[in-house]
């Protein structure tokens, strides 16, 4: 089997590293300075041209940002593609934008798959969570595929075309509040009435055997273990538009999500106002997990 994979950013490489441990052969693609290098270190193939991809391989995964780029690459490939050849798109996009590429691509014979895929930096090498949507028959046939990138049990056909896609906006929304509940908790804990209390050893007492304990968890007792003053950070915290989409999807059907709006809304709040603790510790939290920025604390 050989996979095209066009992009080698932080998840691209993940994924083609787990591919290559399972000895699929792989025609990677981006167009960065340096993801030739990065393509070597891999120890994968490497193509100079986008259209080289849709020539070669019937099988293209996308690792690129959500919004316009997805469908502009789309737009590069299909000249070049072969009848039933399978796009899978394992980027955040919108489940909408998912439906509709889905059914424009099945108008040319090709098939369209979305793939919410979570697992973040240590997916690479605890494998990832891919909640898959599309039509039953090609997700059968992507199974190889899924098993060598994901965690054990990690994969599900999930629904019809747009549905992985959408469940995986709704855990990215459900991630916006575990992890602020986290981080107030850690606040109240560092600020509340003990001022002295560890906040390491408190993380990793619950995470053996307690109600709370979790990934989120194991991560806190390694940013504690390493700083718990975080004095020499800001509080702000970025977001992605998972969360947001989350939110409109829940009023459109008259859903209520107050918990997951009021995380979004604190972390709108900690861009314009610097945070506090909490947010602090979220802001770690997400660099830990996903690499995202984490910026200094203004003197």
């Amino acid at each position: 089997m050989k996979i095209g994979l066009i992009g080698l950013g932080r998840m691209g490489s993940a994924i083609a590293y787990r591919l290559q441990k399972a000895n699929i052969n792989i025609l990677a693609f981006d167009p960065s300075e340096n993801a030739k290098n990065i393509a070597a270190e891999l120890k994968i193939e490497f193509s100079s041209k986008i259209e080289a991809i849709s020539q070669k391989v019937d099988i293209i995964w996308l690792m690129v940002p959500a919004g316009k780029i997805v469908d502009e690459t789309i737009e590069k490939l299909l000249p070049h593609l072969k009848k039933d050849s399978i796009i899978i798109d394992g980027g955040n996009s919108n489940f909408e934008d998912s439906i509709r590429r889905y059914n424009f691509l099945k108008k040319h014979q090709i098939n369209f798959v979305d793939c919410g895929t979570s697992g973040g930096l240590h997916g690479r090498e605890n494998g990832f969570s891919l909640m898959v949507g599309g039509d039953q028959n090609i997700f059968e046939k992507l199974k190889p595929i899924f098993q060598a990138i994901t965690a054990k049990n990690g994969y599900e056909h999930i629904g019809p075309a747009g549905a992985g896609h959408y469940v995986k906006m709704v855990h990215n929304g459900i991630e916006y509040a575990l992890l602020q509940a986290y981080g107030e908790g850690f606040n109240l804990l560092k600020n509340g009435h003990y001022k002295n209390l560890d906040l390491e050893k408190i993380a990793s007492v619950w995470n053996h055997g307690s109600i709370i304990r979790s990934w989120i968890l194991n991560l806190s007792v390694e940013i504690f273990k390493e700083d718990q003053e975080l004095k020499n950070i800001s509080g702000e915290i970025g977001e992605n538009l998972t969360g947001r989409w989350t939110e409109q999807e829940a009023e459109k059907q008259n859903i209520p999500l107050d918990l997951i709006k009021k995380s979004l809304d604190i972390r709108e709040w900690s861009r314009k106002s610097g945070g506090n603790y909490a947010t602090k510790v979220v802001a770690m939290l997400r660099n830990k997990f996903g690499g995202h920025e984490v910026k200094k604390q203004d003197k």
